[in-house]
């Protein structure tokens, strides 16, 4: 344990606090935590000299563990014993990935009345439930509680790193956590671009391009930056927020299992008792971690099920060829974070390794031969990384860096994802497109579509399809009162402004009567990676079809303004008839004519799915149908405006003749 030595003022016996901000890594199966100290980043070991804690809560009789002592006993007391709780955090509880997860855990998870996941316990006796954000809180105390004691006093303010993949809900969720812990968190920082600080902290080259490879226990991210003299811009983000060393624990215990059921030809599947269940976790996953290093280990649990023993000999190719699938999933992130920043793999400087997955050799392997064979980078460590960034961005915000190794460095993310809203005939409005720098604020002018609208509903969306039908609702709200005037007149000013830590902000505005209406997008449904990776493939696929859906809805919209137009002129008397009265268009004629109209109005309200060609092929038949009475209407159109440019003319030959007789009796 930890001497602790706080430092206290004399004057008040209160211990101090401590000015700068520590970095936390709030890992999914470990966490780590960093602290700036005169010229360089020293990572904090915890009471047990481990510089990494494990992520995990235990609830007992008498008290809460968090980190080595609630892993140590979590075999005895699996149902009360926490990890990964960093999978559901800001999810809702119907999400399929959470429902895939809950299969996993031994602890019980329920919904709240809001859909929300609660985790369920037993503690002192009582059953007790607490949300994910209080299960985080708690690893974030024990992390606050040992930097404490390496420093000797209070600290109260921190930057933690979270998977550039995290939505609004899932960064709000961590600042929240950060807030039941005691902490002011005044920045939350992408995993991968903290670890790139780490390896970027003494490197003033111009224009270097660093890939970085996070795989962690439970996410996998991948951002391609630019190093240019202490300036750290990210060119683009990909990854997966559910993809990591916990699958392939599940994946080989699946598949164990699987083989001890032919092994000793059971019938049923095999459930393990949670106790055994949790024992056989912990074992798969020392033995996943041995297979880096040896080709081979025996796994050996005695009366493993039903008083049959467990005895395998798990190999380095067997292990490879279960995880096959997952490893190669791996490189679509990586395909697609240098396609959107518009690099070919040879323009890669650098590959960083980070995260404890990427020492599985075969995951190195696939890396290296993506990249034609280039060796690695793994100078740093992969479990430090992210917290020696996040404890250099800490000496940033809180100056406390006296030797100015950190006065030149700037960090410039992006955001992963498309924003915007839907317009009409539900086309996604691009406000803020992905890929785009970070903290950021766009906004566009929109107007109403009808007569005398009063109020808008504004449908915010994520994603990268032309129509808001396929990608992903994030929110809405309504601006009223606004002034009841012709369709088209007002300016609707909808702002998008995404601050440092990527929450989303969006006000609409009418720019005549001042209205305006603001929402913070905290909404829980928003996507998660395998969502977003799927829109993304999607609207490479289906682009050409989404091109022919806009052509389609533009013709759409052409030919119901063509029709308005016609139906308007010919029920207008001043168009119809002449300054005599007498009818320029017969009474069958108009009434005809408005039928046509209304079969055509019709017919293109009740068929949504009509295409470009068909709504062409129905354009030229009802030009060609009307073109006898349509240019009766442009004859007497051409006719009035002849007279009103006659009376125009007129009239500026009285004036100029007027002038001239007043100006001679000047």
């Amino acid at each position: 344990m930890y001497l602790k030595l706080y430092a206290y003022s004399r004057y008040t016996g209160v211990m101090l606090d401590y000015p700068g901000q520590i970095g936390i890594d709030l890992g999914t199966t470990y966490s780590c935590v960093a602290v700036w100290v005169n010229d360089h980043v020293e990572i904090i070991p915890n009471e047990k000299g481990s510089n990494t804690t494990p992520s995990w809560v235990a609830f007992t009789d008498n008290e809460i563990l968090v980190g080595e002592d609630a892993k140590e006993q979590s075999r005895l007391n699996p149902g009360n014993t926490i990890f990964d709780i960093k999978r559901i955090l800001g999810q809702k509880f119907s999400d399929d990935t959470v429902q895939a997860d809950l299969a996993h855990f031994p602890y019980t998870v329920i919904p709240d009345r809001n859909d929300l996941p609660l985790v369920q316990v037993t503690y002192k006796g009582e059953l007790k439930t607490y949300k994910p954000e209080q299960i985080s809180a708690m690893i974030l105390s024990k992390m606050r509680e040992i930097a404490e004691a390496k420093l000797g006093m209070r600290v109260k303010r921190a930057v933690i790193t979270v998977p550039a993949y995290f939505n609004d809900s899932q960064r709000i969720a961590t600042k929240n956590a950060a807030i039941i812990a005691g902490l002011e968190c005044d920045k939350i920082i992408n995993e991968p671009t903290a670890a790139c600080m780490c390896y970027g902290l003494d490197k003033k080259s111009d224009g270097e391009k660093v890939l970085i490879f996070d795989l962690g226990g439970g996410t996998f991210d991948v951002s391609v930056l630019n190093l240019d003299r202490g300036v750290f811009e990210v060119l683009s983000t990909s990854g997966d927020t559910h993809l990591g060393g916990e699958d392939f624990d599940n994946i080989l215990m699946g598949e164990i299992l699987s083989e001890f059921r032919q092994k000793n030809a059971l019938l049923e599947d095999v459930a393990l008792p949670a106790k055994m269940a949790k024992k056989f976790k912990l074992q798969v996953e020392k033995a996943k971690q041995r297979l880096s290093t040896s080709l081979s280990v025996d796994l050996e649990i005695d009366n493993f099920y039903e008083g049959r023993d467990l005895s395998l000999k798990l190999s380095r190719s067997k292990f490879e060829k279960w995880c096959s699938p997952v490893f190669q999933r791996c490189l679509e992130p990586v395909k697609k974070a240098l396609e959107d920043a518009k690099l070919l793999p040879g323009d890669i400087s650098e590959i960083i390794l980070v995260g404890g997955s990427t020492r599985i050799p075969k995951i190195q392997e696939l890396i290296s031969e993506y990249f034609g064979g280039r060796s690695l980078n793994k100078s740093i460590n992969p479990d430090e990384a992210v917290a020696y960034g996040a404890a250099i961005q800490g000496a940033i915000l809180s100056k406390t860096d006296k030797s100015g190794k950190t006065d030149e460095l700037l960090l410039l993310d992006v955001t992963p994802l498309s924003m915007g809203i839907e317009s009409r005939g539900g086309v996604m409005s691009t406000i803020i497109p992905r890929n785009t720098q970070v903290p950021t604020r766009k906004s566009k002018i929109y107007s109403t579509i009808e007569d005398r609208q009063s109020t808008v509903m504004i449908k915010i969306f994520e994603g990268e399809r032309k129509f808001t039908i396929d990608n992903h609702k994030i929110g809405d709200f309504e601006l009223t009162d606004i002034p009841k005037v012709a369709r088209g007149v007002p300016k609707i000013e909808v702002c998008f402004a995404i601050d440092a830590n990527g929450i989303l902000t969006v006000t609409a505005t009418d720019k005549d009567s001042g209205n305006a209406n603001t929402i913070q997008v905290t909404d829980s449904s928003r996507l998660t990676q395998e969502e977003i990776n799927q829109m993304i493939e999607e609207a490479e696929e289906y682009r050409a079809e989404d091109e022919l859906r806009k052509n389609a809805l533009q013709e759409r919209q052409q030919f119901e303004k063509e029709l308005l137009f016609a139906q308007q002129s010919v029920n207008d008397r001043g168009l119809t008839e002449d300054e005599d009265g007498i009818c320029v268009l017969s009474e069958d004629d108009r009434g005809w004519m408005n039928q046509f109209i209304l079969n055509n109005l019709s017919w293109l309200e009740e068929n949504e799915a009509l295409s470009s060609k068909q709504i062409e092929e129905a354009k030229e038949l009802f030009g060609k149908n009307t073109k006898g009475i349509m240019s009766k209407i442009y004859a007497r159109k051409k006719q009035l405006a002849m007279k009103n440019q006659y009376v125009k003319d007129e009239d500026l030959s009285n004036l100029d003749t007027q002038a001239l007789v007043d100006s001679a009796f000047q």
